[in-house]
């Protein structure tokens, strides 16, 4: 993918045994957020330089997150980012407070909103998980409205077709749209 489209890759990690093939092709190397905790995991992708993506587990309070972001800057990487994408309310559903974007903010690195996986409903159809897209357009306004700094989606041309995560995901026909909106709400709010 790289080689052929010449875009920036991100993609997350799961096992030590990735980070190093990782490193070589991926501009942004992702903690996925159940593993956020995971000291040693962290440690050795910020011990890359790659930039890190911290994904805020559902676990935890906005505030929490800095223990992660002091983990990987122990390294000497300041190539951080942090990703909200809500936290468990209940069972089988995930809530955003918006409030935790401009706190996690204050942190001192760029704040990435997961648009898709905020909708997602853990374990919500039974054996897999499910979700609420209808909620994905105005969840990203709002955040973008709190000031983020990116977004960060799951889209595809036929979402009840995708492989995974396709009950969150947005159609990719309206994408464009939600786009523009986004970039004139962004536009006002760092006027």
């Amino acid at each position: 993918m790289k080689q052929e489209l010449d875009l920036p890759l991100l993609s997350d990690i799961h096992r030590f045994e990735e980070i190093a093939p990782a490193a070589e092709v991926l501009d942004v190397i992702q903690i996925p957020a159940f593993l956020s905790r995971q000291t040693d995991l962290l440690v050795e992708v910020a011990k890359t330089g790659r930039v890190v993506n911290i994904k805020k587990g559902q676990f935890l309070a906005p505030w929490d997150i800095k223990n992660a972001i002091e983990k990987a800057e122990s390294t000497g990487n300041r190539n951080i980012l942090i990703t909200e994408r809500g936290v468990s309310f209940g069972y089988n559903n995930l809530i955003v407070d918006f409030r935790s974007l401009p706190m996690m903010r204050g942190l001192g690195y760029p704040v990435v909103f997961d648009a898709t996986h905020s909708v997602q409903l853990p374990g919500g159809a039974g054996t897999a998980s499910s979700g609420d897209r209808q909620y994905v357009a105005p969840l990203t306004r709002a955040a973008v409205a709190t000031g983020v700094d990116a977004l960060f989606m799951e889209v595809h041309a036929c979402p009840d077709k995708a492989l995974c995560d396709g009950p969150n995901m947005m159609s990719l026909d309206e994408l464009p749209d939600l786009l523009r909106q986004a970039q004139e709400i962004d536009r006002i709010v760092k006027q």
